[in-house]
């Protein structure tokens, strides 16, 4: 029976995150949630598969498509450029999608009530991001207490990567043993492969793994197949 449920996304920080779960639970005791939420970048659904088969967890999809049905967000949106654009209002940017690491927190958690998992493993950091409020360390501390309060179970969510840099998950990544599963994974916002290189994910990603002196995995079979 799992004790820990990752959820993870395809990309470069869930999976980091899913190898902090594997090496403090054991394959054993893991099991992964992916949510198919519309996205423009579907590619990534198939690299949540093809890491969780690499880790050896099951992985289930839930879909959830009204984030596309709300649109306005550049990741849900197919009018709307991934290029960095801040709402003159919230001055967040376009890319930003209102609520969805709640609802995808709030699911997780329904999904692991149902299966007796308590704790819940997410990848989102405070430290070079786009700037969502939903990635912050107070939003989850809280989130987590309405969710313990609301199901009247004792849920835990960890935040591996809340307070490090890219290039620190990077190297956390290569201590747990994940690279050759980031070659797997996917960031873009563009759906691109290989990545565009343009838009803000690809920007941190590549950022991170200069900054760390690691060439990424991703590149190097991408390259490889060329």
């Amino acid at each position: 029976m799992p004790q820990a449920l990752v959820v993870l996304s395809g990309g470069q920080d869930s999976t980091t995150c899913l190898y902090w779960a594997l090496n403090r639970w054991g394959a054993e005791s893991v099991a992964t949630v992916t949510f198919d939420y519309g996205q423009r970048h579907r590619v990534e659904l198939d690299c949540a598969r093809q890491v969780a088969e690499l880790a050896g967890v099951p992985n289930h999809v839930l879909p959830i498509d009204t984030l596309r049905v709300l649109g306005g967000s550049a990741l849900t949106d197919d009018r709307i450029g991934v290029q960095t654009v801040l709402n003159p209002v919230t001055h967040l940017p376009n890319t930003f999608v209102p609520g969805r690491n709640l609802i995808f927190l709030t699911y997780a958690a329904a999904y692991a009530y149902q299966r007796g998992i308590r704790d819940l493993v997410t990848g989102v950091a405070q430290t070079d991001y786009s700037g969502y409020p939903d990635c912050r360390e107070d939003t989850i501390k809280l989130l987590q207490e309405t969710l313990r309060l609301g199901m009247e179970s004792e849920f835990t969510i960890y935040t591996p990567l809340m307070s490090k840099t890219k290039a620190e998950t990077v190297l956390m990544a290569r201590d747990l043993g994940a690279l050759d599963a980031m070659a797997y994974t996917h960031t873009c916002y563009s759906g691109h492969q290989p990545p565009c290189g343009e838009c803000p994910a690809c920007q941190l990603r590549a950022k991170g793994f200069a900054e760390a002196g690691i060439e990424d995995p991703l590149v190097l079979r991408l390259r490889g197949a060329a």
